[in-house]
């Protein structure tokens, strides 16, 4: 069993980015002494959903300051980047980092984000393939050369390339269509499940790519699939709910607000006067309790845990840090956690 941390780096109104940046930093490190895995980050653009529009720059900072715990994108948009470039940064964070670089891609889902970066959006499953054929071409093959419907390169040699061999690990989110499922599982690389997702939903996806994968004749093991869900202990149930229910529903409500956008974005907008005007309700704290979250008492979490590992989950992404959730509540969740919850896991 492993666990890993992530975050979106939520930026509540009224909050410091720098701040944010340093919490995030802080958490990572407390991650790798408290027995994490690796510690995941987003990529989001022009959102109070997320600060972090550049997660390896994000990740080479963590990289300076700790020796162990792997670092992954969940997820980088490959459509937005050109994969020469997306190549040759990797590649980067994987030799500083002394090999530790996991990589994570999606499509990503805000239509303003494309429209920024003057994407059509209609050809993103095209671009999305392409864009990671050639990312991993460039990172295994001297003198690349790929000639396709929106990229290109030629006889470009990688400097330096990835220190892992051959090539770092992938995994790639696939949570609305049967096109990215299968293609995730042709390549032969893993897939990501992302919090977005209800556990039914997930575990159904899990199960899907688990025998599309085996048909593939690459059979990815299902217990290396990094799952995420909101994460959060307490030592009742009861205080975990009061702690845990305006974060929850700010991310909920920040999220349904954010995907309004064509164009433009949300940050300078008021959450309160949105609330007020909103025609659609986003789902319940209770209903993200029950569908996206291990939330809870030490006892409920482990059970919880437990429930998933026995339909064959291995691998649990934490998102500690969420909403306006404060800093200190984050460390002292990771903290109960690592000492109470991961050694029932061996």
């Amino acid at each position: 069993m492993k666990f890993g941390i992530f975050s979106h780096v939520p930026w509540p109104e009224g909050t410091d980015p720098k701040q944010l940046m340093d919490q995030m930093i802080e958490q990572a490190i407390s991650g790798e002494e408290l027995g994490f895995h690796c510690v995941w980050l987003a990529e989001h653009h022009f959102s109070r959903y997320g600060l972090s529009s550049s997660p390896l720059v994000l990740g080479a900072s963590i990289a300076a300051r700790t020796e162990k715990i792997r670092i992954g994108t969940a997820v980088l948009v490959p459509t937005l980047h050109n994969p020469v470039r997306l190549a040759e940064d990797t590649a980067m964070l994987d030799t500083i980092s002394g090999g530790r670089l996991d990589v994570g891609y999606g499509r990503g889902a805000a239509s303003y984000e494309y429209a920024a970066y003057a994407v059509d959006q209609s050809s993103s499953q095209q671009r999305f393939q392409e864009a990671i054929r050639m990312v991993d071409g460039l990172w295994t093959t001297p003198e690349y050369t790929h000639q396709g419907q929106f990229y290109s390169a030629h006889k470009v040699n990688l400097v330096p390339p990835p220190l892992q061999k051959p090539q770092p690990p992938v995994y790639i989110g696939a949570s609305r269509t049967e096109e990215t499922l299968k293609f995730v599982a042709f390549t032969g690389h893993s897939l990501c499940v992302g919090v977005v997702l209800d556990i039914p939903d997930a575990m159904a996806l899990v199960n899907r790519f688990d025998a599309v994968s085996k048909a593939s004749g690459h059979d990815v093991p299902m217990s290396g699939i990094p799952f995420h869900r909101y994460f959060y202990v307490a030592d009742t149930e009861e205080q975990a709910r009061r702690d845990t229910k305006a974060a929850l529903e700010w991310v909920a409500d920040v999220g349904q607000w954010r995907r309004a956008f064509k164009e433009g974005s949300e940050v300078h907008g008021k959450l309160a006067d949105w609330r007020k005007e909103r025609t659609e309700t986003p789902p319940s704290y209770d209903y993200l309790y029950e569908n996206r979250a291990i939330i809870g008492s030490p006892d409920q979490c482990i059970a919880k845990i437990k429930a998933l590992q026995e339909q064959g989950i291995g691998y649990f992404v934490c998102n500690f840090s969420f909403g306006d959730l404060p800093h200190e509540k984050v460390m002292q969740s990771m903290k109960l956690f690592s000492k109470e919850v991961m050694p029932a896991f061996g």
